[in-house]
């Protein structure tokens, strides 16, 4: 079972793109490891890791 610090599961991660052209984060606008054609929120990885952070557990 994969899961974080709280135990929840954690979703499959989306498929690495094989090249350019990337998908522009949705909150900075800098490249990600996605292609353009994937469908759903796009972040970088400094993005994700700040997301991960404030939902991570508090307690």
């Amino acid at each position: 079972m994969s899961g974080d610090y709280c135990g929840t599961e954690t979703a499959d991660p989306a498929p690495e793109a094989g090249g350019p052209p990337f998908a522009a984060c949705v909150l900075c606008q800098e490249p990600t490891e996605y292609p353009e054609s994937y469908k759903g929120i796009t972040l970088c990885p400094v993005c994700a890791w700040q997301e991960a952070q404030r939902g991570a557990c508090s307690g």
